[in-house]
């Protein structure tokens, strides 16, 4: 599926000393991103928020189209910038045969002109909008409690929650689905906070056919953020996708902490990377995986805080839809561009080699080997994890290839001294091996 770029971190307008102008910051690393291997960005909500004690990330939305080009909540342009420069970066990255996914907030809402009281409970809530778009206005109708629906899910903070059930909400929502892809150009969407609303809401953008991409009946790249368990995950996915012509992914948190088990803790069983309860493990072809994110790094509990490569070595040669995060890339300077040993040249092997099923050949403790079969244009590769402190490690595993010459592409780990490339016997025999914790991708030179 290629490998997603998660292009923003928390606060990084300011971090970054451009705040109202990321659109076009971002827009000049797009060479560098597409020369890198990357085909679709992540981009943060583009919309208007409330900007409550200053300028907003995005995730507490006010006016959904706005896309900063009216003087309300405080500023005209958005953190990021306006909508002629998200446009225009848009339009730079399907130029680098790059998608663009948008961050839809549709849970909740923030920064309401006016309270009123909601007459089914008494409570005095922040429900009047006014937006400047003149698109969208609501009040306490539009959301919870309402007349339209009992249930409500989970709540975010004290922000209004919306109802979908509300035949205007609905509406506006999947109006706002055909906007963002058919005038401003997004290709997909990452949907926030998932668990606070009915999965059918996503099914209905999902399945939604847009007009005004080169094929008719477009459907766009969908994925949900379920920050939860497996099985939680599972059952997300399985009431979206019955039924389903365009199946919708969701990122895979449970991969994320058993790699945080890996990466942070003394004693981690590789046994387990190849055992069930990850998304990757029970459907592949819906797994968005990821190291860490905009959320997880910002806290140590949940962050991803040491050896971090070997999370990376792990989902760039797994199947799922790796995505690599911002920090990582820039702030952490893992990329390594132009050396085997980074993120660089991960996301090189994942594109060339990453094709096919995955198999399994050896896993203990410390080692765990595991095989790309290949397909299309992708050759397939052998991947070699260590979790060993203080040796190199490696084992004789029986390969598909017979004959073939296999080479190191992208390794890694507390030596950085390239494995020795391996030629496979003739009934598909060879060893295998990576530095102390550490990792070896092997591409068969066919």
């Amino acid at each position: 599926m290629g490998v997603l770029f998660q292009a923003f971190y928390w606060n990084c307008p300011s971090q970054e000393n451009q705040d109202g102008a990321w659109w076009n910051f971002l827009a000049g690393k797009i060479p560098e991103l597409q020369q890198a291997g990357f085909t679709a960005l992540w981009l943060p909500p583009a919309c208007k928020a409330a900007n409550l004690g200053g300028p907003s990330m995005g995730y507490d939305p006010y006016d959904y189209f706005d896309l900063g080009d009216f003087n309300q909540k405080g500023r005209t342009k958005t953190w990021f910038g306006n909508q002629a420069e998200l446009v225009s970066l848009i339009n730079a990255a399907h130029t680098a045969n790059m998608q663009v996914y948008a961050d839809l907030v549709l849970d909740h809402n923030n920064g309401g002109d006016a309270q009123e009281v909601n007459p089914i409970d008494g409570e005095t809530r922040w429900t009047k909008f006014n937006p400047a778009s003149g698109q969208f206005p609501r009040n306490w109708e539009h959301f919870h409690p309402s007349r339209y629906e009992t249930f409500d899910g989970m709540t975010f903070g004290d922000m209004p929650d919306l109802c979908h059930r509300n035949p205007k909400v609905y509406g506006e929502i999947v109006s706002l689905a055909q906007w963002m892809i058919e005038t401003i150009g997004f290709d997909g969407f990452r949907f926030d906070f998932v668990k606070g609303y009915a999965p059918w809401m996503v099914k209905a953008i999902a399945e939604l056919r847009y007009l005004n991409k080169s094929e008719q009946g477009f459907y766009p790249f969908c994925v949900g953020e379920c920050w939860d368990g497996e099985r939680t995950i599972d059952d997300w996915l399985g009431t979206i996708n019955s039924f389903m012509d365009n199946p919708v992914s969701a990122f895979d948190f449970p991969l994320h902490y058993r790699l945080k088990g890996l990466c942070d803790t003394y004693g981690f069983s590789l046994r387990t990377l190849a055992t069930p309860g990850t998304v990757v493990q029970d459907t592949p072809s819906q797994a968005v995986t990821f190291v860490d994110n905009h959320d997880t790094i910002r806290d140590p509990g949940n962050a991803i805080n040491s050896d971090k490569l070997l999370a990376y070595s792990f989902i760039l040669s797994h199947e799922g839809y790796p995505s690599v995060f911002w920090m990582d890339w820039y702030n952490f300077r893992l990329a390594k561009t132009g050396t085997p040993n980074g993120i660089a040249a991960l996301v090189a092997a994942h594109e060339q080699h990453a094709g096919g099923t995955t198999q399994v050949l050896y896993a203990d403790d410390n080692l765990y080997v595991m095989q790309r079969t290949g397909a299309g244009a992708q050759s397939g590769l052998v991947y070699v994890l260590n979790n060993l402190g203080d040796a190199w490690n490696g084992a004789m595993v029986q390969t598909q290839w017979q004959g073939v010459q296999l080479v190191p592409v992208a390794y890694g780990g507390h030596d950085a001294s390239r494995p020795d490339s391996k030629t496979t016997s003739a009934d598909g025999h060879a060893d295998f091996w990576a530095s102390p914790r550490g990792w070896a991708v092997y591409a068969p030179q066919l």
